[in-house]
């Protein structure tokens, strides 16, 4: 998501001129109710104490023939503020159960019976930098989990619109498009009183390959029963430690 502006070798006047057309074009270009529906959804999920969803999650990538191909994987997840997740992953790469406890995050293989425990940070947002900046691991709907996501998703924003009214699932979205510096989103919301994400993709602009992530969302449940017991790892019978691959 990092960007160099480019330089314009134009007379002064000249630059400032284009830079404020441009600036008033940006501005212009975001929708209010777009950015109020955002918002709504936000607030909506963030003032949740705890919920828990169904993800179905598609990474595109590229095979080594080099020809494009979808990665596939489902996740059961439970949030209980202000730090604790559990996630049950399954897909192409991807069998695991994810545990943190606000202290501690262990991930462990089912299937070969193995586990990794290190310390983190005893927050959501210091835990996603670790999980991404030192262990090379990404959760696609992360962005959604922040209390103060509303904040993060409108950093830089230069195009906010509503796209349409559609349905995901069988029910009735707002379907928003954004556009940030090297990155767009878009987000179907539900329409109701209930303002829940029910899909979610990222589009990576920075290169020609345009990749995303989309995450369709379902079951959602804001007021699951929650016991400290499942975020926090108890080892099964023979299973074996190892270390995290550090990037």
């Amino acid at each position: 998501m990092k960007r160099t502006k480019p330089i314009l070798f134009l007379p002064l006047l000249l630059v400032m001129g284009l830079y404020a057309l441009e600036s008033r074009a940006e501005m212009s270009a975001v929708d209010p109710a777009a950015v109020e529906i955002l918002k709504k959804m936000t607030d909506y999920l963030g003032g949740a104490k705890q919920f828990s969803v169904h993800t179905q999650n598609t990474l595109e990538d590229f095979a080594a023939s080099g020809d494009r191909i979808d990665l596939d994987v489902s996740a059961n997840v439970l949030v209980s503020r202000p730090n604790k997740i559990r996630s049950e992953r399954k897909g192409d790469l991807i069998n695991q159960i994810f545990y943190y406890d606000g202290k501690v995050l262990t991930l462990l293989n089912p299937a070969s019976n193995i586990y990794s425990t290190v310390a983190a940070p005893d927050n959501f947002y210091g835990l996603f930098q670790y999980l991404y900046e030192s262990l090379g691991i990404g959760l696609p709907i992360s962005d959604l989990v922040l209390s103060n996501s509303f904040e993060l998703l409108m950093q830089d924003v230069t195009l906010a619109q509503v796209v349409s009214k559609t349905y995901i699932d069988g029910v009735k979205c707002d379907h928003l498009l954004f556009r940030r510096p090297g990155v767009n989103f878009q987000i179907w919301i539900a329409d109701g009183a209930e303002p829940l994400p029910q899909k979610y993709v990222v589009t990576d602009t920075a290169t020609s390959s345009q990749m995303s992530i989309s995450s369709m969302m379902k079951d959602w449940d804001i007021a699951p029963l929650v016991k400290e017991s499942q975020f926090t790892f108890a080892k099964p019978e023979g299973a074996q430690s190892i270390n995290f691959i550090q990037f």
